[in-house]
């Protein structure tokens, strides 16, 4: 019996000091931080600001590598199959493990079981915006306008919030406008610039150089709250009762990281995160640093907003794909 309680402590041990001894050694290659979304998105923009101070606290390149497509399943499905060593990472958002699994029946990754969390990020607000040739100046004038017009206007949704966050809309209020799938952020933004679609929901991150001028017109924010980012703009929430939208991201690796990295990870984040002059930084595009303690904090709040957006998506009647 004495000879089994010794082998067994021996085992832990060596478990120990080979965890250890892995969090010491990690990183020694340069590390990956796929982004589900295209250059230009805020996505991107958050992803290669966490990355330079990431990088300078792991003291190794951290490299964003962009997979945009599918609405976030390409890098998903990259990183899933990816091997889980601390080297290829994903920041993502609600997109990937919030809304898909309702949007889709045929998703290939499973939000879950396929990823480990390593922490949150923050959130980041979207503008409701119109083209300036819509004879409406509020949210309120754009409803009765879609009323009267029902099936004229076409909206942008380059991503699952933008989707999700118009069909709530058009299910609380109402209102028949349809949807156009675009790419990117980006090129959704330049459409409603050029008029080829007068509506759209767009994230602050990619869309506030245009949501601040006269080139659209802003009608509410998602945020439950205004922001002092774009003055005078109202919450959704305030006219569409009912409203409740929140766009995450935050940072995963495939499933079955080993608990040291993970920790090595989480406790770096947390460092760079708490940098003033990066949230300062981040908040002059919308968005917000809003860490979790732990990774295990992150997974039961990323858990927790796959039941929410399950919800959002079903009560605005959205069909998966």
């Amino acid at each position: 019996m004495k000879t089994i309680l010794r082998a067994t402590l021996a085992a832990c041990a060596l478990a120990i000091g080979a965890t250890a001894a892995l969090a010491q050694a990690y990183p020694n290659a340069p590390v990956t931080l796929v982004v589900p979304f295209a250059a230009g998105s805020g996505t991107d923009s958050v992803a290669r600001a966490v990355a330079s101070g990431l990088a300078a606290r792991l003291k190794q390149p951290v490299v964003v590598d962009n997979k945009p497509g599918a609405n976030a399943q390409v890098a998903a499905q990259f990183v899933a199959k990816a091997k889980p060593d601390g080297y290829t990472l994903f920041m993502t958002t609600n997109t990937s493990h919030s809304a898909n699994p309702a949007l889709y029946k045929n998703l290939k990754y499973d939000p879950i079981k396929d990823f480990t969390p390593v922490a949150r990020v923050g959130e980041l607000p979207f503008a409701l915006a119109v083209h300036p040739a819509l004879p409406v100046k509020t949210l309120a004038e754009l409803l009765d306008y879609a009323r009267a017009n029902p099936g004229k206007l076409s909206y942008a949704t380059p991503n699952s919030t933008s989707l999700v966050a118009m069909e709530s809309i058009k299910h609380i209020a109402r209102i028949d406008v349809l949807g156009v799938p675009y790419k990117s952020s980006p090129q959704a933004m330049t459409d409603l610039v050029g008029g080829q679609v007068q509506v759209y929901v767009a994230d602050l991150g990619s869309g506030m150089g245009m949501l601040k001028t006269d080139k659209v017109r802003t009608l509410g924010i998602t945020t439950a709250e205004p922001t002092p980012l774009l003055q005078g703009v109202p919450p959704i929430g305030k006219t569409v009762k009912g409203f409740d939208l929140t766009s995450w991201n935050g940072i995963f690796g495939p499933a079955g990281l080993p608990p040291a990295v993970v920790q090595r990870l989480n406790t770096e984040l947390q460092a760079v995160l708490a940098d003033k002059d990066l949230q300062d930084k981040l908040a002059q595009i919308g968005f917000q640093v809003w860490p979790s303690k732990t990774p295990e904090e992150f997974a039961q709040y990323v858990d927790g907003q796959l039941t929410h957006w399950r919800k959002l998506i079903q009560q605005a009647g959205i069909q998966p794909e």
